[in-house]
């Protein structure tokens, strides 16, 4: 993201999320609220596009962001089950989940750079959306400020689990800096985890595939957000291992496309080139509660 601008990523990640409401049926991740949050233009600008929108990049790429957002809901869910309630929203974006959160007594902080966190607080105004009560915005602009104190002033309880949704965001990120958010996590009470998604290394990628990864490397690259990490499954079980998390589960296509996009007429599938990665704290992580530097379920590939 370039200084002093919102992200361009975050604006096309939800227009896609939008556009499935549209155009897809059914609905693989049903969100009332993608919609309403872009304006009142937002769905002819959808319809006018509708033919690129429907070309296998974008169709692919729809698939993974709604994927993953559905697959992270589904994983809080099953937390807030447990009992867990508080919910972190690592680069929040343009997420809508705390406009239409089911879960009651489910505290929501949405994590961001302040310049996108000011944009969307002006977009939800414009849309007559109001936050409630429940959702705490915690600003951090990282080359000045640390993760802990942005949720120490949004009144987060290290001393209760948590659940952490970082989704669209660690292939941006140099190596360091993931482990680095991963390892506060780490430090979290027990029986918090997060849900995040990673990309996969080019040279692991069939043909077809890294034709697909180029072109939206390439765009990212244009709006000034390049990528810059990738994981192997293992190489990541590893770190996640090493960092303390007690349970990893880690999914993609293969085990997605049948859960969520079997039986589709219109194509709509994930095509491969990232995966998501669920990992928790059962009661082996530090659980010191600091964050400092130190619906159906898929079949998954599950690591105790």
């Amino acid at each position: 993201m370039q200084q002093g601008r919102p992200s361009r990523t975050a604006l096309a990640v939800a227009a896609l999320r939008a556009a499935h409401q549209l155009m897809d049926v059914p609905v693989i991740f049903a969100d009332p609220v993608a919609l309403p949050i872009l304006g009142p233009e937002a769905e002819a600008r959808i319809r006018a596009d509708e033919a690129r929108l429907h070309a296998p990049p974008a169709r692919f790429l729809r698939a993974a962001l709604v994927a993953r957002s559905r697959f992270a809901e589904d994983a809080l869910a099953a937390a807030v089950a447990r009992g867990v309630d508080q919910y972190v929203v690592l680069g929040a974006g343009l997420d809508t989940f705390a406009y239409r959160n089911p879960h009651s007594g489910l505290r929501v902080i949405e994590v961001d750079h302040p310049a996108t966190q000011t944009w969307k607080r002006g977009m939800l105004a414009a849309a007559g959306i109001a936050p409630p009560a429940s959702v705490t915005f915690a600003p951090v602009d990282f080359e000045r400020d640390t993760l802990a104190d942005g949720l120490a002033r949004a009144g987060f309880d290290g001393n209760r689990p948590a659940f952490v949704a970082w989704l669209g965001v660690t292939v941006y990120l140099t190596r360091d800096a993931i482990l680095d958010t991963l390892r506060r996590v780490a430090a979290l009470a027990p029986g918090s985890g997060i849900v995040f998604d990673y990309g996969l290394p080019p040279d692991r990628l069939t043909e077809s595939q890294r034709v697909a990864f180029q072109a939206m490397a390439d765009r990212a690259a244009a709006e000034g957000e390049p990528w810059r990490s990738f994981f192997t499954p293992d190489a990541l079980l590893a770190d996640l291992r090493g960092l303390g998390f007690c349970a990893v589960e880690d999914v993609g296509s293969a085990e997605l496309n049948p859960c969520y996009f079997s039986g589709r007429a219109d194509g709509l599938a994930l095509g491969g080139i990232s995966r998501l990665a669920h990992a928790t704290i059962t009661g082996g992580g530090s659980g010191n509660g600091s964050l400092r530097p130190e619906g159906k379920a898929p079949s998954r590939t599950v690591h105790a």
